[in-house]
């Protein structure tokens, strides 16, 4: 029993200071017309996992996001859905550029006003219905309004928790634009719609309210109430319809089912995974080396047999490390000059954590040779490695003394060579003068 205790406790310590791979220096910018008290929930989370949170206005200055072209701040997080125009450091150039230098950014879109945020989603190939068409949906049965949605998450998903409950969302739906990069993390009910009016008889309203939109029919799965963006620096930004996902009301707010909400879970799955606690990836150290070699060569020569390893670790939020990871399955190399000449799966090595493997044969071209790693899946950092080797032909001394495709030619040399000294031989064996100069005296 006393085992036990220790071991809660100690599991209890661990998660207390879970920290973020990329820093815990959190600024929240609310809106002056939010209470920050009804989001308790959600900080006091945030603050559980070891950040450190700074409170300020839309419209305050200080302090300061971005000094002296570096940023101040690992992580952003923009609840202001009612303020229309916000600080200097906060335009969409602004967050744009704190993606460029790894600021991680979450942000809560306004259902009602074309703010700055809704702007930026443009940018990130969001694309949002007039201001005021909140998502609407009559099912299931429940006491709240109509805007007031229960929103089952995926079952099964790289961002969220498995087995997550049911939650409530109000706010604004989004739909998407062909963009590799975004994340769908919680999409819509099939019989949710768009519309600026709850008091419908029908399926009129629906059909109206897409007509004003003049962007097609805003309902069904296919609109998006939560969505990630992964960028090439490897910062990402989430998007949130509605803020008050993340409030107390929300969090404590019962299913029609008479069960608890997910919200809890569900907003610090999305922080988490915003702030790059789940799901971070890096590549610690690259090799390559000839086969029953182990140092690198500065180039290699055609046909060689190279062997090439990626060494990945996972970020652990509970112990706060870099834990060697082999979960990848489908990881790929690719050996290219201009085009891939190689393409061949990377996979973990048995008994090595975090080590991926492959021995090939360098192709029989020379040039300037990249060994290539880009593996890129949603919810997951992006893994990109380039190595550039040279490849050259053999030298003089290195070419083989023989050549196992010539020996057909070896053999007809040969067989040319031990004919001609057979002829020879019998020719010379055969020679008959003196007999001829005999026959001659005789007659």
């Amino acid at each position: 029993m006393l085992l036990r205790r220790a071991a809660a406790l100690l599991a209890l310590v661990l998660t207390a200071c879970a920290r973020s791979s990329t820093g815990d220096s959190v600024l929240v910018v609310l809106d002056p017309s939010l209470d920050k008290d009804a989001y308790s929930t959600f900080w006091a989370g945030l603050t559980d996992k070891g950040y450190n949170l700074t409170f300020r206005t839309a419209k305050e200055a200080q302090p300061e996001i971005i000094q002296d072209e570096v940023a101040q701040f690992s992580h952003v997080v923009v609840f202001a859905p009612e303020s229309k125009n916000l600080a200097q450091d906060l335009t969409p150039q602004a967050l744009v550029s704190l993606l460029d230098k790894g600021t991680n950014l979450l942000l809560a879109l306004s259902p009602s006003k074309q703010t700055t945020i809704n702007t930026l989603a443009s940018e990130f190939s969001l694309v949002l219905p007039p201001p005021g068409t909140p998502l609407i949906s009559h099912f299931p049965a429940r006491d709240a309004p109509a805007t007031v949605v229960p929103v089952s998450p995926p079952a099964a998903h790289p961002v969220l928790s498995s087995g997550l409950p049911p939650v409530w969302f109000s706010g604004v739906p989004f739909a998407y634009t062909p963009n590799p990069l975004l994340i769908p993390i919680l999409s819509a009910p099939a019989e949710s719609f768009a519309a600026d009016t709850s008091s419908d008889s029908g399926a009129d309203a629906v059909f109206e309210s897409a007509d004003r939109a003049g962007e097609g029919l805003w309902a069904g799965s296919s609109l998006s109430l939560v969505a990630g963006f992964q960028a090439t620096t490897g910062a990402r930004v989430t998007f949130v319809g509605g803020v008050e996902t993340f409030s107390d009301e929300f969090a404590q707010k019962e299913l029609p089912q008479g069960k608890s909400s997910g919200n809890k879970q569900f907003a610090e799955d999305v922080a988490g995974w915003t702030f790059q606690e789940t799901n971070a990836l890096r590549i610690d150290k690259v090799e390559h080396h000839r086969v029953n070699e182990t140092e690198p060569r500065e180039m290699y020569t055609t046909n060689d047999n190279v062997v090439f390893t990626l060494h990945v670790s996972k970020f652990n939020p509970i112990k706060d490390t870099w834990e060697p990871y082999s979960g990848i399955k489908d990881m790929q190399l690719e050996f290219t000059m201009l085009d891939p000449h190689i393409r061949t799966s990377l996979p973990p090595i048995p008994g090595k954590a975090g080590e991926y493997s492959v021995a090939f044969r360098v192709p029989d071209r020379h040039g300037v040779f990249k060994f290539v790693v880009n593996h890129k899946r949603k919810g997951w950092t992006h893994l990109e490695s380039t190595t550039v080797v040279p490849v050259v032909p053999p030298r003089h001394d290195e070419y083989p003394r023989f050549l196992s495709a010539a020996w057909p030619y070896y053999i007809g040399a040969m067989s040319t060579s031990a004919a001609f000294v057979l002829f020879v031989a019998l020719w010379l064996s055969g020679d008959d003068r003196e007999g001829r100069k005999k026959g001659l005296k005789t007659e």
